[in-house]
């Protein structure tokens, strides 16, 4: 998802969206942790998927933007 996408979501949606992350990371490293990962450059991407996430989340309780 870019961030013109996460942009124009509502605060719900990325809070939902957030928690979705966070369970799809949680899954890729318990797949990672059984070598059941193939590729291992989804848990990066889905790290910063979340840090994006929290950032917007994060500007609009403040106000900013």
């Amino acid at each position: 998802m870019k961030i013109e996408e996460i942009l124009a979501l509502s605060n719900e949606e990325l809070v939902k969206q957030e928690e979705e992350a966070q369970k799809e990371l949680f899954e890729l490293r318990f797949r990672l942790s059984t070598n059941q990962l193939v590729n291992h450059s989804e848990v990066r991407r889905v790290k910063k998927q979340i840090a994006r996430l929290k950032t917007i989340i994060r500007k609009r309780e403040l106000g900013l933007r």
